[in-house]
């Protein structure tokens, strides 16, 4: 999911932002484009996907759409971020943060009355999601206008499909409410993928204690690890959206409405709720690794118990062959044909009376 734009092409010394024109000369990649964009209101709703942009751009949105949404998904075409960036009149520093991709989780507010752009709200997010067992992350930008909402990411798999489906649903709340709403139920929907992601992350940890505690295989530690720097990444991405959060709901601004700035209170709560399950598992899996240190620990200790006896018991037994196993010749038991059993009874007798000691003092 990370940019397949490659921000260190700007010069250092440039100014800031990325003015309309330049978009053009910058370099883009391979990867497509997708242009998805949907218009509704509590009568109708129109989903289309964008094959002409300049066409597209070129026309009015119908009389009857109260909310316009635009999804962008693939940000390697230039042009068509030109365009949209044009016809919705961003701000050149909002446009830079799109393009770096690697943003951390933010508000602002560019244009308004006394600006010559209009009015708009960029939220940063990070989308996360698994994928063949590492946590991914990408960065979801979303403008928020009076009656538009453009959102711009990388990948978006099946992440929308429940916004779509309310948008679909006739009488539902969403489509009789105003663009902020729109932009509510997306970060809802974002913040509340992170729930999957952090019952993943117990499942995975209650296999790992289990593992440990069965057999402390060096393996065990390295997945250890993996799931500390999950939960270290879910944090970093979790914590300042409860800023990003607060801040939308604190902050009068002409595009959030009233209705959205109640819903984001709950909002908030989904937030403050993940923030306190990511430190309680990052304090599981510390204790995974002190557990697993422990158990490595008490398995060489019993490993080096049981050498420690071994070499006890054949100690004495050690004695008695170097004693008699010098072949001296004046020893009697050598014309004694019962000696040599009679020094295996007393070996054997020996073993058996420091086994029953040692079970005794329960050092076996």
């Amino acid at each position: 999911m990370k940019t397949q734009f490659d921000f260190t092409d700007f010069d250092h010394g440039a100014a800031p932002g990325i003015e309309h024109d330049e978009l053009i000369n910058l370099p883009g990649g391979n990867a497509p484009t997708k242009v998805t964009c949907i218009d509704y209101s509590p009568g109708n709703v129109s989903i289309q996907e964008i094959d002409d942009l300049g066409d597209f751009v070129a026309r009015h949105r119908p009389e009857w759409s109260v909310v316009r949404w635009i999804s962008v998904v693939g940000l390697s075409d230039m042009t068509a971020v030109h365009a949209l960036a044009t016809k919705y009149d961003l701000h050149p520093l909002a446009i830079e943060d799109v393009l770096n991709g690697r943003q951390r989780p933010k508000v602002e507010s560019y244009g308004g009355e006394e600006s010559e752009f209009l009015a708009r709200l960029l939220i940063v997010a990070r989308i996360l999601r698994i994928q063949d067992g590492n946590l991914l992350h990408g960065q979801l930008s979303i403008f928020l206008g009076h009656n538009t909402v453009l959102t711009f990411q990388n990948d978006s798999g099946d992440l929308w499909n429940p916004v779509l489906q309310r948008i679909k649903s006739k009488g539902s709340r969403l489509r009789d409410n105003d663009a902020s709403f729109l932009a509510y139920s997306l970060l809802d929907t974002v913040i509340d993928g992170s729930f999957p992601i952090l019952e993943n992350f117990s499942d995975r940890a209650e296999e790992l204690e289990t593992l440990i505690l069965e057999r402390s295989h060096p393996k065990i530690l390295g997945d250890v690890h993996r799931l500390k720097r999950g939960l270290l990444l879910l944090h970093w991405v979790t914590w300042p959206m409860r800023e990003v959060v607060q801040t939308l709901q604190r902050d009068p601004h002409e595009c959030m409405s009233d209705t959205a700035r109640v819903y984001l209170r709950d909002l908030y709560d989904h937030v403050v709720q993940i923030i306190d399950i990511v430190e309680t598992y990052r304090e599981i899996a510390s204790d995974l690794t002190e557990t697993y240190m422990s158990s490595v620990s008490n398995r060489m200790n019993e490993i080096m118990k049981v050498l420690t006896l071994i070499g006890t018991i054949f100690i004495p037994l050690t004695f008695l062959a170097g004693v008699y196993g010098m072949n001296f010749r004046y020893i009697p038991e050598l014309d004694l044909h019962w000696a040599y059993p009679a020094f295996w009874m007393i070996c054997t007798l020996l073993i058996a009376v420091m086994l029953l000691y040692f079970r005794r003092r329960n050092w076996l």
